[in-house]
């Protein structure tokens, strides 16, 4: 067990938390542009070959942009830019349409093979259909589907693309959510890289901030202060909605929610569901779990440690079943067999999902394998090496007839050849936290 000391040492809580990786080294610059760069030329191919599509256009504007502006490359766009990737023998050949402010930028970062602007002769949608006839694809994707990701097309948009590139070209149009999935599913070596460092910062503040509970003093809100504090102390941004972000809670199940001003006390297990943005683009998700003693206690009692260790169990018997190939509802029906064996009520969350550069990113689902649910969609997606996720081992009980208390032990992996790899040592002991 990690034991948490009065006075606590911070000695103790680094070597608790150490990883294998530097996670003191601050993430300065930026890393994007260039990785940009590698994910269009090293992956879209891949992707575009998986989903079958041999093109794809994405319409951007200025406000209220695409999701996926940023990893297209038109972020900045001012009026309606359409952004087209066609699937060419040697790879992809990009075309960006963009008015003459923007298109001067667009040609000096140099991403795209092709930057073209409007002029009195030719209107945005002549040069979009300019490079159609050329290239000729059979089928091409638009941001439309059912993640929301993916379905960045508005129905204004949709309308005016239609009637742009008129009804030959509008009758190969398909949804891009199969080639979004692909391609944004994987992560290149060096996103790994610093997704690994993220994991063992926010796996380490999290332990560090049990350091300063004071039970029946210190609230859920007093913890969550905490761990924002490190997070501006660093510069780093949240993993997703900050109203959520630490979800700290000692108390009843809560879900995805705010911190209360619940104090906590003896006998709570303190869950802090916690992630963090670097470099603006990769965010994690991890779990970390503390158990309060009681005055003169030096471990928690039978009951409270079996929950744990069942709870561990799911986690290590999902971990056991990623591999390539294994969809996610194989990794799903793992962890919740070891739940039924070990007697955990049943609970709604799936076991986990995948993460990069939102918490909740696209790939497969870790889900599925609930009584009384048929698999199917994300369920059924296979793993490939390079997908990251953070996913849950589940125990559940009833501390009374109408609440539910839930262990889950939610960690970061990233799939290999072989299998799956921890991002960051995964919790072995809870965090003890002594009564004064």
């Amino acid at each position: 067990m990690i034991r948490l000391p009065v006075p606590f040492a911070a000695a103790v809580l680094l070597a608790a938390c150490s990883a294998p990786t530097p996670v003191d080294r601050p993430f300065t610059g930026d890393p994007w542009p260039d990785i940009r760069a590698e994910r269009i030329l090293t992956l879209l191919p891949e992707a575009m070959d998986r989903a079958g599509v041999d093109a794809w256009i994405v319409v951007c504007r200025e406000n209220d942009n695409d999701p996926l502006a940023r990893h297209v490359g038109c972020e900045n766009a001012g009026g309606e830019a359409p952004f087209l990737f066609f699937r060419t023998e040697p790879g992809i050949f990009s075309v960006a349409v963009s008015g003459p402010g923007e298109a001067t930028a667009l040609a000096e970062i140099g991403l795209h093979d092709e930057v073209v602007v409007p002029s009195d002769g030719k209107g945005t949608w002549d040069l979009v259909r300019d490079a159609l006839d050329r290239f000729a694809p059979d089928s091409i994707a638009v941001n439309s589907g059912g993640s929301p990701i993916a379905d960045g097309l508005s129905h204004s948009q949709r309308l005016r693309l239609e009637s742009g590139i008129g009804p030959d070209w509008s009758r190969r149009l398909v949804s891009s959510e199969p080639l979004v999935v692909e391609w944004l599913g994987v992560k290149t070596p060096a996103e790994v890289e610093i997704l690994r460092r993220a994991a063992a910062l926010t796996a380490r503040w999290q332990v560090e901030a049990y350091a300063t509970v004071v039970p029946g003093v210190t609230t859920d809100r007093d913890l969550a202060d905490v761990l924002e504090a490190r997070m501006a102390e660093a510069g780093v941004g949240d993993g997703w909605a900050p109203a959520q972000n630490p979800a700290v809670n000692s108390g009843k199940d809560r879900g995805h929610s705010h911190p209360t001003d619940r104090v906590i006390r003896p006998g709570d297990f303190i869950q802090t569901d916690f992630g963090i943005m670097v470099h603006g683009t990769w965010v994690t998700d991890i779990q970390r779990f503390a158990y309060v003693l009681a005055p003169g206690e030096t471990g928690p009692p039978a009951e409270a440690l079996a929950r744990w260790e069942a709870a561990k169990r799911g986690s290590r018997a999902a971990f056991g079943a990623m591999r390539p190939g294994a969809t996610g509802y194989d990794v799903d029906l793992a962890q919740r067999t070891v739940m039924e064996e070990e007697g955990s009520l049943p609970v709604p969350w799936s076991t986990g999902h995948p993460v990069g550069y939102w918490a909740h990113d696209v790939g497969p689902s870790l889900g599925g394998a609930a009584r009384g649910r048929t698999p199917g969609g994300a369920q059924l997606r296979t793993l490939r090496p390079g997908m990251t996720f953070a996913f849950d081992g589940f125990f559940a009980w009833a501390p009374d007839d109408s609440t539910t208390k839930t262990i889950s032990v939610e960690e970061m992996v990233v799939i290999t050849p072989d299998g799956a790899e921890w991002l960051t040592p995964p919790q072995e002991d809870l965090v003890l936290i002594p009564s004064r």
